[in-house]
């Protein structure tokens, strides 16, 4: 067994030397052959320096800078499509996924699985940070199932092999989770520690996350398609129950509905949900025009450590 580790950094120069420094006594007791893969998504503090650093005095470090951010997902399929070994490890890089905790990983993979996720015993976010991160499982549920997105997080471990699922993907809006479903359907999960940050603030928002499950439901499933179906046969259904009520009312009592109030709610509500429709139909015809643009994943501007 030979192991490949793949992080996104951004913005984490106080954390990677410890995050190293803990990840060695971990890979040695698992592997002879290892490696880790610093994938710098365009850090605004040191970052880089620090992982150069680190390639120098660890030949098994490699360091890969991206040319601009490109976000978590697009820089890890980066380091995954760099990997070498059979088996690759992801992690973050703030210390809330304990390295510690990867023999667990390893030994659920071991037992014939092909993907496994480290799910966190206890969340240690912010209130707001956790309602996002739901949504966005909420979001992954159409495309993974409803098991699988319960337990997804980015602690996971999956063999190489299923990279060659995904390796001619171009589009630049990545999940990895989806990613990795087209490959296998045999996932599994165990419960890992879950760590609260130190050092440095934590670089995913509310907002960012939020942005993440929206791209997710446009970019890899036909729900939001469905939805907008759905809404405008209930619409329909509810147009014709009011022409119901205002022909029976006509010819009950021999008045129509009155005015303004009635007919300008009917028109907002209508409104409403040809434009929701039209979004929705605007988003998908947009990730096809990136697409025909295109538009690159990520573009690396220097790479350390590797063999090449």
């Amino acid at each position: 067994m030979n192991i490949s580790v793949v992080i996104p950094i951004y913005n984490s120069e106080l954390s990677l030397p410890l995050l190293i420094e803990r990840l060695k006594p971990v890979l040695e007791s698992l592997t002879d052959m290892y490696e880790v893969i610093l994938v710098n998504d365009a850090s605004t503090d040191r970052s880089w320096n620090v992982i150069c650093g680190l390639c120098d005095t660890n030949e098994w470090v490699r360091g890969i800078n991206l040319m601009r951010n490109y976000g978590q997902h697009n820089a890890l399929l980066c380091g995954i499509q760099l990997a070498t070994h059979e088996i690759i490890v992801n992690l973050d890089d703030d210390l809330q996924n304990p390295p510690e905790e990867i023999p667990k990983l390893i030994k659920k993979l071991e037992e014939g699985y092909d993907v496994v996720y480290g799910t966190p015993d206890i969340q240690q976010h912010g209130v707001f940070r956790n309602i996002a991160s739901k949504i966005t499982k909420l979001a992954l549920q159409s495309a993974m199932g409803i098991d699988t997105a319960r337990n997804v997080s980015a602690f996971r471990v999956f063999r190489t092999k299923v990279r060659d699922a995904f390796s001619d993907y171009k589009s630049p809006f990545v999940s990895i989770d989806v990613l990795l479903t087209w490959g296998t359907k045999n996932f599994s999960a165990v419960k890992v520690q879950h760590h609260q940050r130190e050092l440095g603030k934590s670089n995913y928002t509310v907002k960012k996350l939020t942005l993440h499950a929206l791209n997710m439901m446009t970019g890899y499933s036909t729900m939001p398609l469905q939805i907008a179906s759905l809404m405008g046969f209930g619409l329909t259904l509810f147009g014709l129950c009011i022409l119901a009520y205002v022909i029976g009312r006509y010819f009950i009592h021999g008045v129509s509905v009155p005015g303004f109030p009635f007919i300008a709610s009917i028109i907002a509500i209508f409104s409403g949900a040809q434009l929701f429709a039209l979004g929705i139909i605007g988003e998908y015809l947009a990730r096809m025009h990136f697409r025909t643009m295109g538009r690159p994943q990520s573009v690396i501007r220097q790479v350390i450590g590797f063999k090449l």
